[in-house]
Protein backbone atom coordinates (compact mmCIF):
# COMPACT_ATOMS: atom_id res chain seq x y z
CA UNK A 1 0.00 0.00 0.00
CA UNK A 2 1.21 3.45 -0.91
CA UNK A 3 0.68 4.86 2.44
CA UNK A 4 2.47 8.42 1.43
CA UNK A 5 -0.21 8.70 -1.36
CA UNK A 6 -3.16 8.70 1.19
CA UNK A 7 -3.05 12.18 1.53
CA UNK A 8 -0.72 15.34 1.25
CA UNK A 9 -2.13 16.66 5.04
CA UNK A 10 -0.99 13.33 6.72
CA UNK A 11 2.33 13.06 4.65
CA UNK A 12 2.95 16.75 5.96
CA UNK A 13 1.81 16.10 9.29
CA UNK A 14 4.26 13.40 9.38
CA UNK A 15 7.06 15.24 8.58
CA UNK A 16 6.57 18.66 10.83
CA UNK A 17 4.61 17.08 13.72
CA UNK A 18 6.69 13.74 14.55
CA UNK A 19 9.66 15.37 13.14
CA UNK A 20 9.85 18.84 14.38
CA UNK A 21 7.58 18.88 17.31
CA UNK A 22 8.45 15.02 18.59
CA UNK A 23 12.23 16.09 18.42
CA UNK A 24 12.58 19.57 19.10
CA UNK A 25 9.80 19.38 21.33
CA UNK A 26 10.84 16.50 23.29
CA UNK A 27 10.43 16.92 26.99
CA UNK A 28 7.78 19.36 26.77
CA UNK A 29 5.25 17.22 28.15
CA UNK A 30 3.87 19.20 31.60
CA UNK A 31 0.42 20.29 30.27
CA UNK A 32 0.05 23.85 29.82
CA UNK A 33 -1.73 25.73 32.78
CA UNK A 34 -5.27 25.86 30.83
CA UNK A 35 -4.78 22.54 29.12
CA UNK A 36 -7.86 20.05 29.17
CA UNK A 37 -6.69 16.65 30.52
CA UNK A 38 -6.70 13.67 28.09
CA UNK A 39 -10.36 12.63 28.17
CA UNK A 40 -11.44 15.16 29.99
CA UNK A 41 -15.43 16.23 29.23
CA UNK A 42 -16.47 18.62 26.29
CA UNK A 43 -19.35 21.06 26.59
CA UNK A 44 -21.55 18.38 25.27
CA UNK A 45 -22.43 14.35 26.55
CA UNK A 46 -23.95 13.79 23.38
CA UNK A 47 -24.87 14.84 19.68
CA UNK A 48 -27.79 17.10 20.53
CA UNK A 49 -31.21 16.40 18.44
CA UNK A 50 -34.09 19.37 17.67
CA UNK A 51 -36.26 18.34 20.55
CA UNK A 52 -40.48 19.16 20.15
CA UNK A 53 -41.37 22.82 21.36
CA UNK A 54 -37.65 23.07 21.95
CA UNK A 55 -36.30 27.03 20.42
CA UNK A 56 -34.88 27.42 16.88
CA UNK A 57 -30.76 28.21 17.33
CA UNK A 58 -30.84 31.78 16.28
CA UNK A 59 -28.47 32.61 12.95
CA UNK A 60 -24.67 32.62 13.49
CA UNK A 61 -22.35 34.91 12.18
CA UNK A 62 -18.99 33.91 10.65
CA UNK A 63 -16.02 34.36 12.76
CA UNK A 64 -13.14 35.96 10.95
CA UNK A 65 -9.82 34.20 10.08
CA UNK A 66 -8.16 35.56 12.99
CA UNK A 67 -10.82 34.90 15.29
CA UNK A 68 -11.17 31.30 14.38
CA UNK A 69 -7.09 31.13 14.55
CA UNK A 70 -7.70 32.10 18.73
CA UNK A 71 -10.72 29.56 18.99
CA UNK A 72 -8.07 27.06 17.32
CA UNK A 73 -6.24 24.57 18.90
CA UNK A 74 -2.58 25.28 19.79
CA UNK A 75 0.76 23.16 21.28
CA UNK A 76 -0.13 22.30 24.89
CA UNK A 77 -4.18 22.16 24.67
CA UNK A 78 -3.88 18.47 24.25
CA UNK A 79 -1.25 17.28 26.63
CA UNK A 80 -1.37 13.79 24.45
CA UNK A 81 -1.07 15.17 21.44
CA UNK A 82 1.53 17.52 19.44
CA UNK A 83 -0.31 20.33 17.54
CA UNK A 84 1.18 22.38 14.53
CA UNK A 85 -1.04 25.09 12.27
CA UNK A 86 -1.55 23.50 8.39
CA UNK A 87 0.38 25.12 6.03
CA UNK A 88 -0.10 25.81 2.26
CA UNK A 89 1.63 22.59 1.40
CA UNK A 90 -1.35 21.15 3.02
CA UNK A 91 -4.02 22.15 1.32
CA UNK A 92 -5.93 20.30 -1.34
CA UNK A 93 -7.07 22.12 -4.64
CA UNK A 94 -10.66 21.41 -4.34
CA UNK A 95 -10.59 20.45 -8.07
CA UNK A 96 -8.33 18.09 -7.76
CA UNK A 97 -10.87 16.28 -5.72
CA UNK A 98 -13.72 13.74 -7.12
CA UNK A 99 -15.69 10.88 -6.91
CA UNK A 100 -17.07 8.35 -8.97
CA UNK A 101 -20.11 9.19 -7.00
CA UNK A 102 -21.54 12.70 -6.35
CA UNK A 103 -23.58 12.17 -3.39
CA UNK A 104 -20.06 10.72 -1.84
CA UNK A 105 -17.74 13.82 -2.62
CA UNK A 106 -18.10 15.55 0.66
CA UNK A 107 -16.52 12.76 1.83
CA UNK A 108 -13.64 12.58 0.11
CA UNK A 109 -13.54 16.40 0.70
CA UNK A 110 -13.17 15.61 4.34
CA UNK A 111 -10.54 13.36 4.13
CA UNK A 112 -8.86 16.15 2.15
CA UNK A 113 -9.70 18.96 5.23
CA UNK A 114 -11.34 20.82 2.41
CA UNK A 115 -14.15 22.89 4.74
CA UNK A 116 -17.71 22.19 3.33
CA UNK A 117 -20.23 23.74 2.15
CA UNK A 118 -19.03 27.99 2.03
CA UNK A 119 -17.62 28.93 5.26
CA UNK A 120 -16.66 32.72 6.01
CA UNK A 121 -13.49 31.35 7.14
CA UNK A 122 -11.26 28.56 8.21
CA UNK A 123 -8.34 27.42 9.55
CA UNK A 124 -6.36 23.93 9.40
CA UNK A 125 -4.32 22.60 11.97
CA UNK A 126 -2.65 19.34 12.52
CA UNK A 127 -2.40 17.03 15.58
CA UNK A 128 -0.28 14.09 16.19
CA UNK A 129 -0.35 11.08 19.39
CA UNK A 130 2.57 11.40 21.48
CA UNK A 131 4.17 7.79 21.47
CA UNK A 132 4.03 6.34 24.79
CA UNK A 133 7.73 6.94 25.21
CA UNK A 134 8.85 10.39 23.29
CA UNK A 135 11.29 12.03 25.47
CA UNK A 136 14.70 11.74 24.31
CA UNK A 137 17.52 12.80 26.24
CA UNK A 138 18.55 16.72 25.80
CA UNK A 139 21.70 15.75 24.84
CA UNK A 140 21.19 13.03 22.66
CA UNK A 141 22.72 13.04 19.04
CA UNK A 142 21.17 14.80 16.13
CA UNK A 143 20.95 10.66 14.53
CA UNK A 144 19.33 9.81 17.97
CA UNK A 145 16.96 12.59 18.10
CA UNK A 146 16.17 11.94 14.25
CA UNK A 147 15.58 7.97 15.44
CA UNK A 148 13.27 8.94 18.08
CA UNK A 149 11.27 10.79 15.41
CA UNK A 150 11.03 8.44 12.57
CA UNK A 151 9.64 5.81 15.57
CA UNK A 152 6.57 8.07 15.47
CA UNK A 153 5.64 7.50 11.57
CA UNK A 154 3.12 5.09 12.73
CA UNK A 155 1.44 7.23 15.30
CA UNK A 156 -1.94 8.56 14.49
CA UNK A 157 -2.37 11.81 12.76
CA UNK A 158 -5.30 13.99 12.84
CA UNK A 159 -5.74 16.62 10.01
CA UNK A 160 -8.74 19.36 12.03
CA UNK A 161 -10.46 21.74 9.47
CA UNK A 162 -12.24 24.00 11.96
CA UNK A 163 -15.07 26.65 9.94
CA UNK A 164 -17.08 29.14 10.85
CA UNK A 165 -20.63 29.99 8.52
CA UNK A 166 -22.94 32.63 8.41
CA UNK A 167 -26.37 31.86 8.91
CA UNK A 168 -27.63 28.11 9.05
CA UNK A 169 -24.39 27.28 6.54
CA UNK A 170 -22.81 25.34 10.01
CA UNK A 171 -26.03 23.28 10.11
CA UNK A 172 -26.48 22.54 6.54
CA UNK A 173 -22.61 21.57 6.13
CA UNK A 174 -23.31 18.52 8.66
CA UNK A 175 -26.03 17.51 6.75
CA UNK A 176 -23.82 17.37 4.02
CA UNK A 177 -21.70 15.07 5.67
CA UNK A 178 -23.85 13.44 7.16
CA UNK A 179 -26.52 12.02 4.32
CA UNK A 180 -22.82 11.40 2.73
CA UNK A 181 -21.90 9.02 5.64
CA UNK A 182 -25.41 7.24 5.08
CA UNK A 183 -25.68 7.55 1.26
CA UNK A 184 -22.21 6.34 0.62
CA UNK A 185 -22.13 3.01 3.28
CA UNK A 186 -21.01 0.39 0.84
CA UNK A 187 -17.98 2.35 -0.55
CA UNK A 188 -16.99 4.37 -3.70
CA UNK A 189 -14.02 5.36 -5.35
CA UNK A 190 -12.05 8.75 -5.00
CA UNK A 191 -9.34 10.86 -6.20
CA UNK A 192 -7.44 13.39 -5.00
CA UNK A 193 -4.32 15.52 -6.80
CA UNK A 194 -4.39 12.44 -9.18
CA UNK A 195 -3.95 9.47 -6.91
CA UNK A 196 -6.95 6.76 -6.43
CA UNK A 197 -8.43 5.50 -3.61
CA UNK A 198 -10.93 2.70 -3.08
CA UNK A 199 -13.38 3.45 -0.51
CA UNK A 200 -14.85 -0.05 0.27
CA UNK A 201 -16.71 0.51 3.50
CA UNK A 202 -18.60 3.60 5.47
CA UNK A 203 -19.52 2.72 8.85
CA UNK A 204 -21.15 5.31 11.70
CA UNK A 205 -19.06 5.75 14.34
CA UNK A 206 -19.82 7.09 17.84
CA UNK A 207 -18.79 11.20 18.63
CA UNK A 208 -20.20 13.09 20.93
CA UNK A 209 -20.30 16.63 22.05
CA UNK A 210 -21.26 19.81 20.80
CA UNK A 211 -24.73 20.73 19.32
CA UNK A 212 -24.30 18.09 16.62
CA UNK A 213 -21.72 15.20 16.43
CA UNK A 214 -21.19 11.86 14.08
CA UNK A 215 -18.03 10.00 12.92
CA UNK A 216 -17.25 7.19 10.56
CA UNK A 217 -14.87 4.48 10.15
CA UNK A 218 -14.06 4.14 6.19
CA UNK A 219 -12.08 1.23 4.84
CA UNK A 220 -10.00 1.58 1.95
CA UNK A 221 -8.40 -1.00 -0.24
CA UNK A 222 -5.12 -1.52 -0.58
CA UNK A 223 -3.37 -1.67 -3.93
CA UNK A 224 -2.76 -5.54 -3.98
CA UNK A 225 -4.56 -8.69 -2.68
CA UNK A 226 -1.87 -9.10 -0.49
CA UNK A 227 -2.32 -5.89 1.48
CA UNK A 228 -5.36 -5.12 3.91
CA UNK A 229 -7.42 -2.30 3.86
CA UNK A 230 -6.80 0.74 5.70
CA UNK A 231 -9.02 1.89 8.30
CA UNK A 232 -8.98 5.78 9.06
CA UNK A 233 -11.15 7.90 10.94
CA UNK A 234 -13.40 10.53 10.30
CA UNK A 235 -15.32 12.71 12.52
CA UNK A 236 -17.47 15.98 12.39
CA UNK A 237 -18.58 18.23 15.30
CA UNK A 238 -20.55 21.62 15.11
CA UNK A 239 -20.75 24.28 17.58
CA UNK A 240 -23.28 26.66 16.83
CA UNK A 241 -22.17 28.55 13.67
CA UNK A 242 -18.26 26.48 14.19
CA UNK A 243 -17.76 23.03 12.22
CA UNK A 244 -14.89 21.37 13.05
CA UNK A 245 -13.62 18.13 11.18
CA UNK A 246 -11.45 16.03 12.01
CA UNK A 247 -9.58 13.37 9.66
CA UNK A 248 -7.06 10.62 11.37
CA UNK A 249 -5.25 8.31 9.20
CA UNK A 250 -1.72 6.00 10.56
CA UNK A 251 1.12 5.30 8.11
CA UNK A 252 1.04 2.12 9.95
CA UNK A 253 -2.32 0.97 8.20
CA UNK A 254 -5.35 1.05 11.03
CA UNK A 255 -6.59 3.54 13.25
CA UNK A 256 -8.74 2.28 16.05
CA UNK A 257 -10.13 5.09 17.94
CA UNK A 258 -11.60 8.66 17.15
CA UNK A 259 -9.09 11.46 18.46
CA UNK A 260 -11.03 11.89 21.17
CA UNK A 261 -8.82 14.02 23.13
CA UNK A 262 -8.65 16.50 20.37
CA UNK A 263 -12.31 16.67 19.55
CA UNK A 264 -13.19 17.54 23.68
CA UNK A 265 -9.92 20.36 23.64
CA UNK A 266 -11.34 21.40 20.65
CA UNK A 267 -15.17 21.73 21.85
CA UNK A 268 -13.80 23.72 24.92
CA UNK A 269 -12.33 26.40 22.76
CA UNK A 270 -15.25 26.82 21.41
CA UNK A 271 -16.72 27.40 24.61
Amino acid sequence: MRRTDLRRTAVAAVAVASLTLLVGACGADKPAADAPAAGAPSGGASAKQEEPGKQEEPAAKALSVAELEKLALAQGDVTTYMVTKGTKADEAVAGSVKSDKPECKPLVDALSAIPMGQPGAHVLRKAIEKPAKMKVDPGASAEEKAKAGLGALTQPITAERLASYEGKGAQEAFATLEKAGKSCAGGFNGEQDGEKLKITKVAPDTVTGGDQAQGWTLSMAGDGPDEQDVVMKLAAVRKGGTLATFYTISLGGTVKAQPTPVIEAQLKKLG
